[in-house]
């Protein structure tokens, strides 16, 4: 019997996580599966696959966790995605690799720390009244802040954060909060389901954590559709799951924010039929591994 661990996080509470949905399916498919905590002590030579699903508090032990995964990918277990292209990942200036490739981003600056005559040349160049301020590695929303034009005393946490830490900067997206964001999932390079991800109440953030809520979307519009596809196809390799988030522009394209390949969750509980998929394509991505 084949083994397979998902690869979670030791604390749970607060967290929607919805990746039980698909062991039912690998175990009627001859598996034996279990979540396990990403920085607890494993014997990985037990595993045939270990499949990077929940661990959302990595970002806060970058190290730790980037050690765990190559002792996963030294091991004799099948690490999904590649360590190869996870550590292309980790770090945002994939966006702009994938940029370069024909993908259209949402305007962003980079910057190595972070002062209040960035901030202003931001407002300026983007011809804004708000601006985003994200860090360059991160989830979960962490260390992202909303900032107003018109009010400097908000600046002052992110200068704080930001005084010794990479990030970028973006126009902020009306978009985000009028219609949403939109997430594409992929298992083995192929589109399984899609949602919108729509704020909370006096909120910027989509995530379900901070408020956000999720809409299945049964046929995106093509627009959608066809910018998922362009954007997978500027990978510097096929993964076995990714998300794709795409957020409406002003001149009603559709500007990649995020693709992720890490933990992104991917939403089974919103298409039913996504859980039994997944599993589908393990299982044959192992039996032809």
């Amino acid at each position: 019997m084949p083994r397979c661990a998902f690869l979670s996080i030791a604390n749970t509470e607060g967290w929607f996580i919805d990746d039980d949905l698909v062991h039912p399916f690998l175990k009627d498919l001859g598996w034996d599966v279990k979540n396990i905590p990403w920085n607890q002590e494993t014997n990985w030579n037990e595993f045939d696959l270990v499949v990077i699903r929940s661990p959302w508090d990595y970002q806060q032990h970058l190290d730790e966790f980037v050690k765990v995964l190559e002792k996963i990918d030294q091991s004799s277990a099948n690490l999904l995605n590649s360590l190869e292209i996870l550590r292309w990942n980790i770090h945002k200036n994939y966006l702009f690799e994938l940029e370069e490739k024909g993908v259209e981003l949402v305007p962003t600056i980079r910057f190595q720390n972070l002062n209040a005559s960035q901030i202003e040349e931001a407002f300026s160049k983007f011809n804004t009244e708000e601006i985003v301020v994200k860090p360059l590695i991160g989830a979960n929303a962490d260390d992202t802040f909303w900032l107003k034009k018109s009010n400097q005393d908000d600046w002052k946490k992110a200068l704080n954060i930001f005084q010794n830490k990479e990030g970028m900067i973006q126009p902020f997206m009306q978009s985000v909060v009028d219609e949403g964001e939109f997430s594409l999932m992929y298992f083995q390079g192929h589109l399984s389901h899609t949602i919108l991800k729509t704020v909370g109440a006096g909120d910027f953030r989509v995530q379900e954590e901070h408020g956000g809520g999720v809409i299945a979307i049964q046929s995106p519009e093509s627009s959608i559709f066809s910018a998922g596809e362009k954007a997978m196809a500027a990978l510097p390799q096929k993964p076995f799951y990714a998300r794709v988030d795409l957020v409406r522009t002003p001149q009603n394209t559709m500007a990649l924010m995020e693709l992720e390949l890490i933990e992104p969750c991917l939403y089974f509980r919103f298409d039913r039929h996504s859980p039994e998929r997944f599993a589908n394509y393990l299982d044959e991505y192992w039996k032809g591994y």
